[in-house]
């Protein structure tokens, strides 16, 4: 699964983009928000409050509860906002 990171998500965790392998276990986008937020420090920071992060699957917008079961791409970024 192709990760994307945008804005102080993409600071926080260092890159832009990983891929990774979940576990099995991680069946939603919360479930991988606090998956990944194990893996490092940086991660751990971008990760900390998942209430503050919205998402995409596969290019469209989702809440943090929707399955990734057969996603290929997940975005995870802070709200967007407008100016």
């Amino acid at each position: 699964m192709q990760l994307l990171y945008f804005a102080w998500v993409r600071e926080r965790v260092g890159v832009g983009e990983e891929q990774v392998a979940p576990p099995a276990e991680v069946a939603t986008v919360a479930d991988l928000v606090a998956w990944l937020a194990t893996r490092s420090d940086g991660h751990a920071a971008a990760f900390a409050e998942p209430a503050r992060l919205r998402a995409a699957v596969d290019q469209a917008f989702v809440p943090l509860d929707t399955p990734i079961a057969g996603a290929r791409e997940v975005a995870i970024f802070p709200p967007v906002t407008g100016g």
